[in-house]
């Protein structure tokens, strides 16, 4: 009888098969572990995607940051000054001092239309072309 290759490993004698087994346990393993990184539940995904978050969050912050610097520059002129205060009337409340003149601006849109207005015959009006004498 012939005896079985055996491969020697340390103090332990391995056969071929289990060597194979072994690596292919180790396979299965990296696998494993390879789809739970990719995959999982705190893998590669979600770091991803916390990644978007925080830089999302972090643009944010920046604009927030920008507001409240605005606000603070703002308390602190209304508390040193009148003319905060002066500003903040005219803009918000409509002030006027004394002596000035208010005119406003509109910027409703001006819509023109290619159509005439009127749809009775009465309330057209008729293009003359003759010259207009002082009586």
């Amino acid at each position: 009888m012939k005896k079985r290759p055996v491969m020697e490993f340390g103090n332990t004698s391995l056969s071929a098969v289990s060597y194979l087994c072994l690596i292919a346990f180790g396979v299965v393993v990296l696998l494993l572990l390879q789809n739970q990184y990719w995959r999982g539940e705190n893998g590669h995904a979600s770091l991803q995607t916390l990644s978007q978050a925080i830089k999302e969050q972090e643009r944010i912050n920046a604009e927030q940051i920008y507001t409240n610097n605005l606000l603070r520059a703002d308390v602190q002129d209304l508390k040193s000054g009148l003319s905060a205060i002066e500003e903040h009337a005219r803009l918000d409340l409509g002030l006027i001092k004394s002596g000035e003149t208010f005119v406003q601006l509109s910027n409703a849109p001006v819509t023109y239309s290619r159509t005439p207005v009127a749809t009775d015959a009465e309330e057209t009006v008729e293009v003359i072309d003759e010259p207009l004498t002082a009586p």
